[in-house]
């Protein structure tokens, strides 16, 4: 009878230890689950664009040129919501937005095109060309993102540059931002050097910005502001500066040097623009696609104010935090959710806080096992033990966490490892990670708040990424750190007072 009594008392102990042990390593699906809609027979849903209408539903369009609008897209059971088509036809479209002039305007391959639905059956009755005033050469990949309307009430698109052959000869504007003047049509020149920025968004407090993909003379991905009459890197479309209509004329494309490092540029190129921040190849993704800033308040997690961006090759959307320093927005990326179907391309927030991803890998390959859906992603209340913020410092870093720390295990310097990497503008195919220096953490402070932790280096690098890793790291309740890794992008480094690492 002892014995028994003993043998139950360690299987009930191990059972216990067992399950404490689970429910310290934490997964994403944990707090934010995924959540697959099956669209109607016989449509593709390669989802191009994603849409919040201010009635409260969805509305999307894909790639293959239809619109649909979704209604109870919010429902628990995705098997409820209704697609009804709104428009079809349309060249490549890649982006929507809902004017309140009543108009829905589209960004197709060769035009912004505005529509509007007057009888109220919820399908498009007026089309009109807003705006055509770049060309295109015949290249598949000569692509046209956004519209975004900027704080001056006129909207934003960029053009993608040509991948390939121009059976029609060089088509001017490709590789540019551009601006649109909704009451007359007329466009200007904003910004050149872009690659291919399938994502533009402009933010909370109406600065633009833009994603960019790694390859020619965009040696690594990266998150851009788009500040007028900057140029990002690519000479392809520089041609463009000679048209007598166009503004901008610089740089010129002998003034574009291959091979130097990029932090270096300004000297040569004065309108050169550095990153907000580099999304390292491979570790943060491959192809940056949608941008989307978290307004909801609340409803999605503790993310408030901070821009989700997805990745169209990993099928995972990442999550960064921006700060601005000496004039430069620059910050840090971090893993958010990965595991989607395929390839993501748009997001958009629900009335709910509920985040709506659209994907497709048709054309470019990528992770997942579909070749193209739509999903939301939701969080279920339970707040995940995350790096909230990394701040700059003088003399380092700050992090604040989600959760309060476990004091002991958080202020280890031999639990954090640092590195950092910078790279050079030239016109390979991507580029390595250059210069590359390990760091030396000379000292951990713990925050009075409980939250935060303060690291202090041995020097920080302007214009270099700052990849870190936490080892062991654990809240006070004892949940690991479920992402360890943060990449800060210092731009600026900025002044005032630094830690006695003592």
């Amino acid at each position: 009878m002892v014995k028994r009594i003993a043998i139950a008392l360690v299987a009930s102990l191990i059972v216990t230890t067992l399950a404490t042990s689970s429910a310290q390593a934490a997964s994403e699906d944990d707090y934010y689950h995924l959540v697959t809609f099956d669209p109607p027979e016989g449509v593709i849903l390669e989802v191009s664009g994603l849409l919040h209408l201010k009635d409260g539903r969805i509305m999307l369009c894909t790639r293959g040129g239809e619109v649909y609008i979704v209604e109870n897209g919010e429902a628990a059971d995705p098997s409820q919501a209704k697609f009804k088509r709104y428009a079809f036809g349309l060249a490549t479209p890649l982006g929507l937005w809902e004017h309140t002039d009543g108009y829905i305007y589209v960004a197709q391959r060769g035009e912004l095109t505005r529509m509007k639905d007057i009888d109220g059956d919820d399908q498009a009755d007026i089309f009109e060309t807003v705006c055509d005033d770049w060309a295109i050469s015949g290249n598949y990949h000569e692509f046209c993102f956004g519209p975004r309307p900027g704080p001056e009430g006129k909207f934003w698109v960029t053009l993608n540059k040509p991948f390939g052959g121009e059976p029609y000869g060089r088509a001017k504007w490709r590789g540019w931002s551009v601006r649109i003047d909704l009451k007359t049509g007329k466009m200007e020149a904003m910004c050149n050097g872009l690659r291919s920025p399938c994502g533009v968004e402009n933010s909370p407090w109406g600065d633009m910005f833009y994603t960019d993909n790694q390859g020619e003379w965009c040696n690594a991905s990266k998150l851009s502001q788009l500040v007028p009459g900057t140029f990002h890197g690519h000479p392809h479309g520089l041609d463009t500066v000679e048209l007598p209509e166009c503004t901008l004329k610089e740089p010129k494309a002998s003034d574009v040097p291959n091979g130097e490092f990029m932090k270096d540029l300004r000297n040569k190129i004065p309108n050169f623009q550095l990153p907000t921040l580099w999304f390292p190849y491979e570790k943060m993704g491959k192809s940056p696609s949608g941008l989307k800033w978290d307004q909801t308040g609340g409803k999605f997690g503790p993310f408030a104010g901070q821009i989700f961006v997805g990745d169209q090759h990993h099928a995972w959307v990442m999550r960064c935090f921006i700060e601005k320093v000496d004039g430069h927005w620059q910050g840090a990326c971090f893993r958010f959710r990965e595991g989607l179907m395929c390839g993501v391309l748009r997001m958009a927030f629900g009335n709910d806080g509920q985040m709506f991803v659209g994907m497709s890998n048709a054309g470019w390959g990528s992770k997942g096992t579909a070749p193209w859906g739509l999903q939301r992603i939701v969080w279920n209340g339970k707040m995940p033990f995350e790096i909230h913020e990394m701040h700059v410092k003088p003399d380092g870093f700050e992090l604040t966490s989600t959760k309060p720390v476990d004091a002991e295990a958080m202020s280890k310097p031999e639990a954090y490892k640092l590195s950092s990497y910078t790279y050079r503008l030239r016109s390979n195919y991507g580029g390595p990670e250059e210069d590359v220096k390990q760091h030396e953490i000379k000292s951990v402070t713990v925050g009075a708040d409980g939250k935060s932790v303060r690291l202090v280096i041995d020097g920080l690098r302007a214009g270099y990424v700052h990849e870190l890793h936490i080892d062991g790291a654990k809240a006070k309740d004892g949940t690991e750190l479920l992402h360890p890794e943060a990449y800060y992008t210092v731009i600026n480094i900025p002044g005032g007072t630094t830690l006695d690492p003592k």
